[in-house]
């Protein structure tokens, strides 16, 4: 029988996460910065094509979390050095943004940090396409475009109505999502990369 003494130990010792959230996929990623040309630049992925998910896109270097990292920091710098090619040496000032909780069932872990000038990058084929830069002062002038995308409610066809107060007529909560944009040029760079990179804007602004 569970007595209140080890309730209260139970609860003691408990170290609150988001609910659910030992099912989900957790990931990490670096924003990268690198000085160029006498500024500040952001600097982005290309996918490989060759990728079974999201081909093409701009991104930045991460992944998901092994059980072998250490910490979620630990996994954006393996990431970054595998698919850049570069040493944890040549990056430094790394500090944590806000991680994204996303309806997909799964935690983005976001850092920002700066590349030595010096680095040579030597791109991992499998997983990037190419590279580019974009002058941070583009993003602290112009704002990304923002849509929302709205999400349907369709319970399954054997949901307990009966036990609801409401029944099928029960007032769905909806839910929405924004999208967030960026055009630089020919380059698109939307969904998290976008939004974790408008997030970084009003952080340093």
């Amino acid at each position: 029988m569970m007595d209140a003494k080890k309730i209260t130990e139970k609860i003691k010792s408990h170290k609150p996460q988001v609910l659910g959230s030992r099912d989900f996929s957790k990931f990490s990623i670096l924003l990268p910065l690198i000085e160029k040309d006498g500024e500040v630049h952001v600097l982005f992925e290309t996918r490989a094509h060759t990728l079974r998910k999201q081909p093409g896109e701009v991104c930045f270097p991460g992944g998901r979390i092994d059980p072998g990292d250490p910490s979620a920091k630990s996994a954006a710098l393996r990431e970054t050095n595998e698919e850049l090619g570069i040493s944890e040496d040549e990056i430094s000032e790394v500090f944590a943004l806000d991680y994204i909780v996303s309806p997909f069932g799964m935690i983005v872990y976001a850092f920002a940090g700066f590349i030595a000038p010096s680095a040579t990058f030597e791109p991992n084929p499998a997983e990037v396409d190419s590279l580019f830069s974009v002058p941070l002062s583009f993003f602290i002038n112009n704002g990304p475009r923002v849509y929302q995308i709205q999400f349907d409610v369709q319970p399954e066809d054997d949901f307990p109505y009966e036990l609801i107060e409401g029944g099928r007529d029960y007032s769905w909560r909806a839910r929405e999502m924004e999208e967030y944009f960026y055009l630089y040029e020919d380059k698109v760079i939307w969904g998290l990369t976008a939004r974790i990179l408008a997030h970084f804007i009003d952080v340093i602004r």
